[in-house]
């Protein structure tokens, strides 16, 4: 009796197993935490690759010009034997201009600004934009170009702030700038598809 009597006590020691948990990936708040990280994965990409063409094109656009071409004239999708004069926009090395002339002229007349740093930002802006534009949109060390490219906006709008309120506009518009890098910076972490992550 005394024997049965502890197998019994013995049985109702031992815990009872569990079932097991069910999986985080099933379950709603898995499933949120997935839509979640892609959300911030595909801001992330979405606002870099936006920087980066963003830059890109405003380097290029360094280099724009105008051209007079002739072109037929048609009547009813027929050439005429006629032709006219028509300005187009064209790309070209020659054409770099990195300070429009009327502003350069304009920076020139101020005293806060050295006048042999002119030439030099003239010639270092629009490769500049290329660079760091390219290095963003590829996610080339994303933070320090990220960083770069934020520092030289503000060059711009430090430019921008001495033409008074001529520029108010333009500095707003970089203001928004910087704040899109500094949201891409914050982001940057939930970005796999870099390089040189560290940086």
């Amino acid at each position: 009796m005394s024997e049965t009597t502890s197998k019994s006590n013995a049985s109702a020691d031992e815990p009872t197993p569990s079932a097991p948990a069910p999986s985080d990936c099933c379950s709603p708040a898995g499933d949120a935490a997935v839509s979640d990280k892609l959300a911030m994965v595909s801001g992330s990409v979405l606002l870099r690759v936006w920087l980066g063409v963003r830059a890109i094109q405003s380097g290029i656009e360094k280099f724009a010009t105008t051209a007079q071409v002739d072109r037929p004239q048609l009547a009813d999708g027929e050439p005429t034997g006629l032709s006219e004069t028509v300005t187009v926009k064209a790309y070209s090395l020659s054409a770099y201009q990195g300070i429009p002339p009327a502003m350069e002229d304009t920076f020139a007349d101020q005293p806060l600004i050295p006048a042999f740093m002119l030439p030099i930002y003239d010639a270092v802006l629009g490769p500049a934009l290329l660079i760091l534009g390219a290095t963003v949109l590829l996610g080339i060390a994303s933070r320090a170009s990220l960083f770069l490219l934020g520092m030289l906006y503000v060059s711009l709008t430090w430019g921008l702030i001495l033409l008074g309120s001529a520029g108010d506009a333009g500095v707003a518009w970089l203001g928004t700038h910087i704040i899109l890098i500094v949201l891409a910076l914050q982001l940057t972490r939930h970005d796999p598809l870099r390089v040189l992550k560290k940086w």
